[in-house]
């Protein structure tokens, strides 16, 4: 049996479940702090689009991973493995206990299973001509090509995330070995409790429509223009996450604000299918809950017993 010091809380499920409400009043009752392994978090200035956490929650209880990095970096898997490894033994010394709380199934799993990512460094010249290919041919096409060489790279990759996809071409064709194939995994570590949230997709699909709804009140569109004044433009990975893409062609002026809300609702089902292939209901490591009112005591009962009993 692993000693309780040792555990971390990963909470996990779809976008817009309400992963965060019931973290915050986990950790509360824990001593909990929240790492964050939503990737879309990590970007300063990008807060309505993707419903960060606003200083109020955060007030609640410490987070860490969030604003991170400006939207023109990035904040690669094995940075943020590294840094919540960091983070649960610093969380962990403050007597605390730490949890992993988010949507973004690569960065959860890569912590969750031990991912050993491959130790390639990235080749300037290669990544270069993987880019100018891009440009010649369409970021949709480099990823076919992808495809038809690293099929399981492929569909983890959204297409529309150029970034990645010629970081899997660079690594195949630095080595020879499929990217896929390099990502190998340790045997999963007793410590981590899986906890996952759902609710029926219906009452799913109307939360999120509720959430663009609010996102578009809250002034998102204000939000993308002060990024695009700040020499954030369109084409960075950061901003063709859902809302912000969509959001920049109306600030464009190349589709209506009502064609921008239906693309982000049709982006975040499908989004949230893909969410769906990372953490399975029939996955015997995580516990499910469908969200209702006896939720959080139902988990919290599940985290203490597992807790003190292993």
């Amino acid at each position: 049996m692993t000693e309780p010091e040792r555990r971390l809380i990963v909470i996990v499920g779809p976008t817009a479940v309400g992963k965060t409400e019931l973290a915050i009043r986990v950790a509360k009752k824990l001593r909990g702090e929240i790492i964050s392994a939503d990737s879309r978090l990590f970007y300063r200035g990008m807060d309505i689009g993707t419903a960060k956490p606003g200083p109020v929650e955060r007030k609640k209880v410490p987070h860490h991973l969030i604003d991170v990095v400006d939207p023109d970096e990035t904040y690669s898997l094995a940075v943020f493995q590294r840094e919540v490894e960091r983070l649960t033994g610093e969380i962990r010394a403050r007597g605390h206990l730490p949890m992993l709380v988010g949507g973004t199934g690569q960065y959860v799993l890569a912590v969750v299973e031990g991912w050993l990512l491959p130790a390639v460094k990235p080749m300037p010249v290669l990544r270069q001509a993987l880019n100018t290919w891009a440009n010649e041919i369409g970021g949709q096409v480099l990823h076919d090509r992808l495809a038809l060489i690293d099929p399981e790279a492929a569909a983890a990759i959204d297409a529309r995330n150029l970034r990645r996809t010629v970081r899997a071409l660079e690594v195949y064709f630095t080595t020879g070995v499929r990217f896929s194939a390099q990502r190998r995994k340790e045997v999963l570590q007793p410590d981590r409790i899986l906890v996952g949230l759902n609710r029926p997709r219906a009452e799913l699909y109307a939360r999120i429509d509720q959430r663009i709804e609010q996102m578009i009140a809250g002034g998102l569109i204000e939000e993308v223009k002060q990024l695009n004044s700040r020499g954030y433009s369109s084409d960075l990975p950061s901003m063709s996450a859902i809302g912000y893409q969509e959001i920049g062609k109306v600030v464009e002026g190349k589709i209506s604000l009502e064609e921008a809300i239906v693309l982000m609702k049709r982006r975040t089902r499908k989004f949230v299918r893909r969410q769906a292939a990372w953490f399975k209901p029939a996955d015997p490591r995580i516990r499910w809950f469908n969200v209702g009112d006896n939720t959080e005591s139902e988990v919290m009962d599940f985290i203490q017993q597992v807790l003190t009993h292993g």
